[in-house]
């Protein structure tokens, strides 16, 4: 499978490391959470808010949800294209993650849920919010 209609805003290229596969070989299910996870943060910083600015601050971005769908698994030292589609629902900010080969072919098929915390309390993003707004669909 390699069409898709999401509309990516940021994409960042990583490689599978030694420490990343399991005794098959292959990429611990685990480990795409932390893919995932690293693209959102280098997708923050380049929008020009890095975690560490957002905590700073009294934000905190918290996952509510995630869906993950596994569908080619990769190998140590197979590179890999991670992209990132930003949107909103309330007070949630949804992270569409779609992870490819070089090729084109599907790796995982991702949703995020976010929440934002401010000093310690729920709140409807609206700093977040105007940071990113520019990004959303």
């Amino acid at each position: 499978m390699k069409k898709t209609d999401t509309h990516y805003i940021f994409e960042l290229p990583i490689k599978v490391r030694d420490y990343e596969v399991d005794s098959e070989g292959i990429v611990n299910n685990a480990i795409y959470l932390h893919y995932l996870e690293h693209t959102r943060h280098e997708f923050c910083e380049s929008a020009g808010f890095t975690f560490r600015d957002m905590h700073a601050q009294g934000i905190d971005p918290v996952l509510s949800k995630v869906e993950i769908e596994y569908k080619t698994p990769l190998r140590l030292g197979d590179s890999m294209i991670s992209k990132l589609a930003l949107s909103r629902k309330g007070p949630l900010f949804v992270f569409i993650q779609d992870i490819f080969t070089p090729e084109g072919d599907v790796v995982v098929k991702a949703k995020v849920w976010v929440a934002t915390l401010v000093n310690g309390r729920l709140s409807r993003g609206e700093v977040l919010f105007e940071r990113f707004k520019d990004y959303l669909e």
